[in-house]
């Protein structure tokens, strides 16, 4: 017997591509009013990190435009 949390899952899995975006994005719009006040160094430590493999050559960047194109994509399928 399915709990009513796989229950909500199973109907949200059903849903468009783009009705679970919004679904996902309203979801964590809720949560970044309760998440710990911890994260912020964390994630500006990630950037960070970003940053300096861009400036070693670790990993190449793209181009705004491919990425919005990319995104514009994924969010088709």
């Amino acid at each position: 017997m399915d709990t009513p949390f796989e229950e909500i899952v199973a109907d949200a899995m059903k849903l468009s591509l783009r009705d679970r975006v919004r679904l996902a994005q309203r979801l964590v719009s809720n949560l970044d009013n309760q998440i710990e006040t911890g994260v912020e160094p964390l994630w500006a430590a990630e950037a960070e990190r970003r940053l300096e493999e861009l400036r070693t050559g670790k990993v190449q960047g793209i181009e705004a435009a491919e990425a919005f194109r990319k995104a514009r994509e994924a969010l088709e399928r």
